[in-house]
């Protein structure tokens, strides 16, 4: 899964694909590189930032949807607002990536109703406050399993069958470097979920804090964090370098295909 960001704010590429002609430029650079999906967002959830308006994130997300769906790309869209659910789906979206989990009013219903897929995800309180001193219950493994495990329920309880459902552990949204590395080592206690387990690691602060890398600068530690995360049970990667990522997998699985 490539990401696009059709943000000005971005942590990861500080804007550089705001401009819709220039989303969809990069957009087919990712698809040439290997992508096998695209991950539109309109809205940064890096740590510490604002929420926009619902109207300014159809603005700059629906467009890229638009020319990207018509070439039969598939399209996720990366949003935590129904009202933009709905319009990508409307808009050739195949599936959602909620980093909320479809815990908004209205989330639920919406894509129970488009018929597309959606990845549920684990945050810790909002982007604005979420790393402000994180904690669980009791270990961050456990709690996120349960937090995934009813958001599953009330997926399934709104009409969206098993086969429409991804969960995401949340690295990075409401965890300090040690949750995160907890995660990871333990991410196969989630395949008994019963469903994909997308993993989104690529070029965060967590790799920075474990090389001292800037952001520009994490591509070969996304790369080994991504590795870790399949052989540990991700089916999905969400990626900004997806050459150097399909490579890396390409070799693992090589060596791992008779295993």
């Amino acid at each position: 899964m490539g990401v696009v960001n059709v943000t000005p704010d971005s942590f990861s590429d500080g804007g550089l694909y705001a401009m819709t002609e220039s989303a969809i430029c990069h957009a087919a650079r990712l698809i040439e590189e290997g992508a096998g999906m695209l991950d539109i967002g309109g809205e940064s959830t890096r740590p510490g930032s604002d929420s926009v308006s619902a109207a300014e994130e159809l603005r700059r997300v629906i467009p890229v949807v638009q020319a990207l769906a018509s070439r039969d790309i598939p399209i996720s869209v990366d949003t935590s607002k129904p009202e933009v659910m709905l319009a990508a789906i409307q808009a050739g979206a195949v599936m959602i990536n909620d980093v909320n989990a479809l815990r908004a009013r209205g989330a639920l219903e919406v894509v129970a109703a488009g018929n597309v897929a959606v990845c549920l995800m684990h945050m810790q309180g909002e982007p604005h406050n979420m790393q402000t001193n994180p904690r669980y219950r009791d270990d961050v493994v456990t709690d996120v399993k349960d937090f995934l495990r009813l958001r599953l329920y009330a997926a399934q309880a709104a009409g969206i069958s098993l086969e429409r459902l991804v969960i995401d552990p949340g690295f990075g949204f409401g965890k300090t470097l040690e949750h995160n590395l907890e995660l990871l080592r333990h991410l196969g206690r989630f395949i008994d979920m019963g469903v994909p387990i997308l993993a989104g690691l690529s070029r965060k602060s967590i790799l920075g804090k474990i090389t001292g890398n800037d952001v520009g600068d994490r591509v070969h530690a996304s790369v080994a964090a991504a590795l870790l995360a399949v052989d540990r049970g991700a089916k999905i990667l969400r990626v900004h370098d997806v050459k150097a990522t399909r490579d890396a997998v390409a070799v693992y699985n090589a060596v791992n295909i008779n295993l």
